[in-house]
């Protein structure tokens, strides 16, 4: 249903009300985005989410979760669930710019990374398609500008990953998992151990009083505020939160194997 308001341009326009998710293809699972909508421009954005309470920890995040509760667990296992994390972000960033043929291939690393390739295979892998994504002007021309999330602000959220660390745009958050998944292919066979003061996953700091995800969630609706409709998708998925990060709930005293 659609309703009158004024627009950012003080325009007498129609308010579309547009939910999203949570089911959509590239989409994190369980998310709902409310949007209102004036033109093809969003005015303001409810974010929701749907999700039972697991004791399961969240598959991206296993490594550290499993160093803080004592287990032994190598450099190169959290180097290789990183990549892997990365790249999967990757693949649903690449999709929804409709960059298919490179969703597929940060897909395929992603799976070898998983099923335990090496480090010179994964390298080998890895840098092809990193040199592409950096060089590519239609990826740049489609990315840059979206979403502006500076350092200083994304602090003052709590954000404490990728996204902190970009200090920009949804192009320069791409940046990021590029140069983080060439980093962690090469280092996916380090046998020394995780220090536990690098309880960072692949969306921030583990050790902190709410997960990573939901910092970026809250960041969300400024992000998207005043963005195309079009773009919407882009953005997010530059952010990419993993929401069996706010599922999970610990059982104390258990460890994981």
């Amino acid at each position: 249903m659609a309703d009158r308001a004024d627009d950012r341009d003080g325009l007498r326009l129609d308010r579309l009300h547009v939910p999203l998710g949570p089911a959509l293809a590239d989409w994190p699972a369980g998310l709902v985005l409310r949007l209102t909508l004036q033109g093809d421009v969003v005015q303001e954005v409810a974010v929701e989410s749907a999700f039972p309470a697991s004791s399961r920890p969240p598959f991206w995040n296993e490594p550290w979760l499993r160093e803080r509760m004592g287990e032994r667990v190598s450099q190169g296992d959290a180097a290789r669930r990183l990549c892997a994390a990365h790249l999967d972000s990757l693949g649903r960033f690449f999709a929804v710019t409709g960059w298919a043929d490179m969703a597929a291939r940060a897909r395929h690393v992603r799976d070898r990374a998983l099923a335990g390739a090496g480090a010179a295979e994964l390298s080998a892998l890895v840098h092809p398609l990193i040199r592409r994504a950096e060089r590519s002007r239609t990826l740049r021309w489609l990315t840059a500008g979206l979403g502006p999330l500076v350092a200083e602000h994304a602090h003052h959220l709590g954000v404490t990953g990728p996204a902190l660390l970009a200090d920009g745009d949804a192009h320069s958050r791409m940046l990021v998992w590029l140069d983080a998944v060439g980093r962690s292919a090469a280092a996916c066979e380090d046998g020394d151990v995780l220090d536990a003061a690098e309880a960072v996953g692949p969306r921030g700091r583990l050790d902190g009083s709410v997960p990573p995800s939901r910092a970026l969630l809250n960041s969300l609706p400024a992000l998207l505020e005043g963005a195309e409709f079009a773009c919407a998708r882009i953005i997010l998925a530059s952010l990419d939160p993993d929401l069996d990060e706010l599922a999970y709930v610990p059982v104390a005293g258990a460890a994981h194997g």
